[in-house]
């Protein structure tokens, strides 16, 4: 499945239908101007109190911002609370360095009220067995996480073909629930499918047809501005080396791997044939980290949901000992919990109370405040920046993105179906 450029042109394209028109020629506005080693970064911040309420009176002296550990000015401030615009605090030409010209500034009236709310249907990695259960969560989104004004598009990674721009009907997304089907590899089907130097058959490219789609679909939100925007991302989770101790085993329940006569001929202490154990959460961790890096850099929070629920221990002792079966969902479901928590989300795992999870999420994007300043930091060869919100106010809880990117030339690699061997 591959994210098409109308993605990211239908997506800006309906975030500034609502903008001004342009200035006048003449007017300070309409002048040419640059960028000199000037960031603006932008940042939403949730602070809560001691009970988990979302706090609304702060103002922008409360916050203290910093990058890499150097303080920085902040000089944008808004409050968005319910969908409403307040308190809005335009950036200021004088809090950038001396010599350097900014951008034109934004007026309140260039301010989205709604959110961009894209969901991930990662068909690839759920089995088939939970297809009418990912259908009932889908439509409970729809129903509980999605209202009018927001922007919605969706997206799957495999089989259920999906692709829906973002749009304003939200009920596209309804139409699209009867098309999702999984296509997971059970455990029995990771045991009986080929080897390969980098593991069992395709799950690593699997992987990266997951991780490039999402991460197209992320960077598609790059030129929006002022809108929350936030990815609901279903999805069980990755292990691109599962059952490891199973799999290696020449003597286990129904006669070793199948009694397959060609793995007497494999030397097992052969470093080609470990390579792909060894590598395996180093690459699964390269692929979660560019993504995270990527929705940091357009500022979007992932919310990952595990459509396994309680998930317990599933009937596959005839292939594999129940303590990787464990092992199986304690990485998956890590994996998971990386992916939202890097980027100001949360994941809703081991939960079946998918509706609550779902209204915890609407809250966290209509209630937010956006803070913004301009780095202090010019050098274009730094790309990976610490980001660190806190509110002086004592017993106050913040929730914000940890760390964003500058953009580099090129795209992600492409996916690669590895060889049988």
């Amino acid at each position: 499945m591959r994210m098409s450029a109308a993605f990211a042109v239908v997506a800006l394209a309906g975030v500034m239908a609502s903008a001004q028109a342009p200035a006048p020629p003449g007017s300070p506005s309409a002048q040419p101007t640059f960028r000199g080693g000037v960031t603006l970064v932008t940042t939403d911040v949730i602070p809560r109190d001691g009970s988990g309420r979302f706090i609304s009176d702060l103002t922008k002296d409360d916050f203290v911002v910093s990058e890499d550990g150097e303080p920085q000015q902040v000089t944008s401030f808004t409050m968005v609370q319910g969908g409403r615009v307040f308190n809005l605090v335009e950036p200021a030409p004088t809090a950038a360095p001396e010599g350097i010209v900014l951008p034109p500034q934004r007026r309140a009236a260039d301010m989205g009220s709604g959110r961009i709310l894209l969901v991930f249907v990662d068909d690839l990695h759920f089995e088939a067995q939970y297809t009418p259960h990912v259908r009932r969560i889908v439509q409970q989104m729809a129903d509980t996480l999605m209202h009018d004004g927001d922007m919605v598009g969706m997206v799957s990674s495999g089989p259920s073909s999906i692709e829906i721009n973002p749009t304003l009907d939200r009920r596209m997304v309804s139409s699209a629930v009867t098309k999702i089907r999984g296509s997971g590899m059970t455990a029995q089907e990771i045991f009986q499918t080929l080897e390969s130097s980098q593991g069992p058959g395709d799950l690593r490219f699997r992987a990266q047809v997951a991780f490039q789609t999402m991460y197209n679909m992320v960077a598609s939100l790059d030129q929006v501005q002022n809108r929350r925007k936030a990815v609901v991302y279903i999805s069980s989770g990755y292990d691109l080396d599962p059952y490891t101790e199973g799999r290696n085993s020449r003597d286990r329940i129904q006669g070793g791997r199948f009694s397959d006569p060609l793995r007497t001929l494999i030397d097992e202490e052969n470093p080609y044939f470990r390579i792909g154990g060894v590598t395996a959460d180093i690459d699964l961790f390269a692929f979660m980290r560019e993504l995270t890096l990527s929705a940091n850099r357009t500022n979007a929070s992932i919310f990952t949901v595990d459509p396994r629920g309680l998930a317990g221990v599933t009937d596959a002792g005839q292939y594999v000992d129940q303590s990787e079966v464990r092992t199986f969902l304690q990485k998956t479901i890590s994996s998971l919990r990386y992916i939202a928590e890097e980027t100001g989300g949360f994941a809703v795992v081991n939960d079946n109370d998918f509706e609550t999870a779902f209204k915890r999420i609407d809250a966290e994007t209509s209630d937010y405040y956006v803070i913004g300043y301009y780095s202090t930091n010019p050098d274009p060869k730094h790309r990976v920046r610490a980001v660190d919100v806190k509110v002086s106010r004592p017993d106050v809880v913040v929730s914000s993105r940890k760390a964003y990117s500058l953009k580099t030339p090129g795209q992600a690699p492409r996916p690669q179906r590895p060889k049988d061997r």
